[in-house]
């Protein structure tokens, strides 16, 4: 049986004035899934999930959280979702359990269920044991807690996060990542971000917004597989002929990395055909031309590089690439 879809976002655009921050973006979201927006800062992530919320009104397009127009229908659009902006809306000097009650009370949970309730989520979100704790006393961490638990603590079936490990300890990111997948069990999570290992860590889907486009929409095996081994690197003595490298069954293209074989070692990287691997031809064409192998070894990009092979590619291609 198909998942229902929590969110639908259709041609959604976002100007001011004569900048158009946002372009004519659309994407779907399930539940259970975890959509990752992966994107450089300014690249139209926060506008997005503003618009998203509700908090901005998109220009031209339409947005519907579990089927209600989130401008159209605004009150029981935004009653389905939880939003966690990047600086958390917490009140400071407030113990935990106090602002939790006050964020039960603005979502209109009913009373007889409010104890149980933020018991719960305190439970769900590791704060059972800082319920009298003030907030501005608690951690980095502890403080993203309490910020996601106010995002569901009326269980939303849409939770939206915008950089919800920034300024976070490596173990406090890990904690983090953790509670977002077990969300991920019962609502749907969109995830804004610019850090790509949280994509990879936490995500089923991805799409990565380059100047408020989205140039790359996909799950997260997708993605992996423009990170498999595309490349080899080819470490010789002397000089091959790079036409004859070239001709060789699976090479696509031959590049030069460094100098001309300064000290007497020569290296290439050269792009293959994954389905037509040539590995073991340019490796006998090394010997039998007496090349004096070093190395023929395997080149895996990390997500870095694919997400700026991704933007760049876009940029030439659209038109305000050519822009000087």
């Amino acid at each position: 049986m198909d998942k229902q879809i929590l969110v639908s976002v259709d041609r959604v655009g976002r100007r001011y004035g004569d900048l158009t921050a946002v372009h004519e973006v659309s994407f779907y979201l399930k539940r259970g899934e975890v959509l990752g927006f992966l994107g450089a800062n300014g690249a139209g992530k926060s506008t997005t999930m503003n618009m998203l919320c509700g908090v901005l009104a998109p220009t031209h397009g339409t947005i519907t959280i579990v089927g209600h127009d989130i401008i159209k229908d605004a009150i029981k659009a935004k009653s389905r979702l939880g939003y966690l902006p990047e600086q958390p809306p917490l009140y400071r000097d407030l113990s935990v359990d106090e602002y939790l009650d006050y964020c039960a009370r603005l979502r209109r949970v009913p009373a007889v269920q409010r104890y149980q309730r933020i018991r719960d989520i305190k439970q769900r979100c590791g704060l059972s044991k800082v319920g009298r704790r003030i907030i501005g006393r608690l951690s980095k961490g502890y403080q993203q807690r309490v910020g996601i638990a106010q995002a569901i603590v009326h269980l939303p079936d849409l939770i939206v996060l915008d950089e919800p490990t920034v300024g976070l300890d490596p173990v406090q990111i890990r904690e983090i990542r953790g509670l977002i997948r077990e969300l991920a069990r019962d609502h749907g999570v969109i995830l804004s971000t610019h850090i790509l290992s949280e994509v990879q860590a936490v995500c089923d889907r991805v799409q990565i917004l380059d100047h408020g486009r989205i140039v790359f929409a996909d799950d997260i095996s997708s993605l992996s597989a423009q990170m498999s081994a595309a490349t080899l690197l080819l470490s010789v003595r002397k000089e091959p002929n790079l036409g004859a490298l070239l001709a060789i069954d699976g090479v696509v293209a031959v590049q030069r990395v460094g100098a001309m074989c300064p000290r007497g070692d020569c290296h290439f990287q050269l792009e293959i055909d994954e389905k037509n691997n040539p590995a073991e031809r340019v490796a006998q064409y090394a010997v039998e031309n007496q090349l004096g192998l070093y190395e023929l070894i395997p080149q895996q990009m990390d997500l870095e590089q694919v997400f700026i092979d991704i933007t760049t590619n876009e940029r030439a291609l659209s038109p305000e690439g050519t822009r000087s």
